[in-house]
C-alpha cells in the first residue's frame, strides 16, 4: 500500500507554472472562440489528428474553432495525463465536449493528447490527437 501511495505521489508532479498557465489559457481560448489567443498558443506547424480521422493544420483548426455558429461549453479533463520532458510536454485525458456547431447541438466524449513544446521561451501546442470514446 505504501509503495502505491509513493508511486502515485511521484507520478503527479506539478506542471511548471508557465506551462500550467498556457494550458489553462488554451482551454479558455477554445471555449471563448478566441482567435488571437489560439493563434498565439498553437505553433505555426501545428497539426491535429481529429476525432473524425482528418488531419487539420493551424489555420483550419482556428477557423473551425472560431466559426460564428460554433460554441463549446466549459469542460473538465478527466483521467489527466501530464508528463514534462524538458522543453516538451504531453497533456491529455478524457473530456466530454458539449456545444453547438452549425446550429446543431453536440455532445462528444474524446480521449486526447496535446503535445506542447517550449520554443523561444513560450509553450505552444505542436500536435493534438483526438479519438472518440465509444458511448457505453
Amino acid at each position: 500500500m505504501l509503495v502505491a501511495v509513493l508511486a502515485a505521489a511521484v507520478m503527479h508532479v506539478a506542471l511548471p507554472p508557465d506551462l500550467a498557465a498556457a494550458a489553462h489559457a488554451y482551454d479558455l481560448a477554445q471555449m471563448h472562440n478566441d482567435k488571437a489567443e489560439l493563434g498565439r498558443l498553437l505553433a505555426p506547424d501545428y497539426r491535429l489528428f481529429n476525432s473524425g480521422g482528418q488531419v487539420q493544420d493551424k489555420a483550419s483548426f482556428i477557423a473551425d474553432s472560431t466559426a460564428p455558429d460554433f460554441h463549446m461549453e466549459p469542460f473538465k479533463v478527466e483521467e489527466p495525463l501530464e508528463k514534462v520532458m524538458g522543453d516538451t510536454a504531453l497533456l491529455g485525458g478524457v473530456a466530454t465536449l458539449k456545444g453547438v456547431s452549425g446550429g446543431q447541438a453536440f455532445t462528444t466524449r474524446l480521449r486526447f493528447m496535446d503535445v506542447w513544446a517550449k520554443r523561444e521561451g513560450h509553450w505552444q501546442v505542436v500536435f493534438t490527437q483526438a479519438t472518440r470514446v465509444p458511448q457505453g
